[in-house]
């Protein structure tokens, strides 16, 4: 097929979700050969063999804190929470545009959503995955961690259900069933396409096991449609929900920096802004390594980047609204912190953040940029590192400088911390790799009906 017009430089008025020349026969042999294909690429090897080491890295980095405990960490007083919880949010955030696309663009009934929700809502299981780790591996004591749960014991204790902390436990644990059961809903009719054209005996059984006896009929589409509305129901508020939630942690206490009211709102824009960071940053290597340039057009990548630039200036209010209301308020303590995180010990990470969270995407106002697919991955990539400096400021920055000056303290993270955060971005791409080869990583019969709707438009 020809490359997109876009790629090209040519000017066209109405951008297509899927490129003209395809039948419902070409795009079901064009995806699912990516799955059932005999031969795998070796760039997929390759690949696999570089995350697997990196999830290896966080599988030893993981023994040693459980053998000696978090003291290999760089957490001390006053910073009790370090890497850990920074990468916590930063996952979580990660995890929120999956739902997005697949929820919410599905009951406003956008249909360029089709071709890169299936990489979305299993990019989200793996982000909430990895976010669920990290606060089991802090608590210092993770064989422990199943008191969080409320459930009848012996000695009749609870979780403090007052507390922020027990509050994440509930809103994490219901994103990641309902995203799991959305993603799996979604997976059912293609995964009885796999069924049908499975070669070998082994991989008939398997997705034919997965397919729970779909069939097509108009009863299975029925219910089909019925769950997938009812599941796209569920996951809508828990986009605001689970993000808002996390945002407690810190806008409950009253450390300054960290009690504000802004912090909800502001939250749940960061989270969709490194969000949809990620799904280009992976959107864009597969659409190039599988050849898939006429799936996932310009159109997508262009939308993706233009809700990138209105998440971006929703973060970019958020910290003038902070910055605003700690010199305009009479809390001398609120006023300190700031300036401590513009002109203390970490003034270069802060400004760092606001070089890489709100000067540089301001680039994604040119349509020349959002629809170069170098320079939009260059952007994601950008916005990914600068969230990430995010959670470490408000973490970090907020906590070194207590009340108390005896106390203050510089926070400097082992080599166990970068070891546990690169092992968890190996974690993620481990699956994301495991995903892509056995998975379809495009709605087989979404497209179809794309190219049914394109065919009657014709007629």
């Amino acid at each position: 097929m020809e490359s997109d017009p876009l790629e090209r430089g040519a000017e066209i008025s109405q951008p297509r979700v899927i490129e003209p020349g395809y039948t419902i026969s070409t795009v079901t042999d064009k995806i699912s050969s990516i799955v059932l294909g005999q031969r795998t690429r070796p760039g997929w090897f390759l690949g696999f063999g570089a995350s697997f080491l990196l999830l290896l890295i966080l599988l030893y980095a993981v023994t040693v804190l459980f053998a000696i405990g978090v003291g290999i960490w760089g957490v001390n007083i006053p910073v009790g929470w370090g890497f850990a919880i920074v990468n916590f949010i930063w996952w979580i955030g990660i995890g929120h545009a999956g739902t997005l696309i697949s929820a919410i663009l599905l009951l406003l009934h956008q249909k360029w959503r089709t071709s890169i929700n299936r990489t979305a809502e299993a990019m989200t299981i793996f982000a909430v995955l990895c976010a669920g780790m990290f606060p089991v591996l802090h608590l210092g004591r993770p064989w422990l961690a199943y008191w969080l749960f409320p459930y009848p014991n012996t000695m009749w204790y609870w979780p403090q259900f007052r507390s922020p902390l027990v509050w994440d436990v509930f809103a994490v644990s219901t994103y990641l069933t309902v995203s799991l059961l959305f993603w799996f809903v979604g997976l059912i009719p293609d995964l009885a396409t796999l069924r049908d054209r499975a070669r070998t005996r082994a991989k008939q059984i398997v997705y034919g096991f997965l397919a729970m006896g779909w069939r097509g009929s108009a009863v299975h589409w029925k219910r089909y449609e019925m769950a997938s509305l009812l599941l796209a129901g569920l996951a809508t508020p828990l986009v605001i929900s689970v993000h808002t939630v996390v945002s407690f942690d810190f806008a409950i206490a009253i450390l300054p920096g960290w009690h504000t009211t802004i912090f909800p709102p502001y939250f749940v824009a960061g989270a969709i802004y490194s969000g949809f960071a990620m799904v280009l940053c992976l959107a864009i290597p597969l659409r190039k390594f599988y050849g898939l340039e006429d799936f996932i057009t310009m159109r997508h990548l262009d939308n993706m980047g233009k809700i990138m630039l209105a998440t971006g200036l929703i973060v970019a209010y958020g910290y003038m609204m902070e910055a605003f209301m700690a010199f305009y308020g009479a809390d001398i303590y609120e006023r300190y912190v700031t300036l401590n995180r513009m002109v203390g010990p970490y003034a270069a990470v802060y400004w760092s953040l606001i070089a890489l969270n709100i000067v540089i995407p301001q680039a994604l106002w040119s349509r020349r940029v959002r629809t170069s697919v170098g320079a939009l991955f260059a952007v994601a990539l950008i916005v990914n590192c600068g969230m990430w400096l995010e959670r470490f400021v408000i973490v970090v920055i907020s906590l070194h400088r207590d009340f108390m000056p005896s106390i203050w303290l510089m926070y400097a993270p082992t080599r166990w911390d970068w070891m546990t955060l690169l092992g968890s971005i190996g974690l993620f791409l481990t699956l994301l790799f495991l995903f892509i080869r056995y998975l379809p990583m495009i709605s087989i019969f979404e497209m179809r009906s794309l190219v049914t709707e394109t065919e009657g438009e014709r007629t």
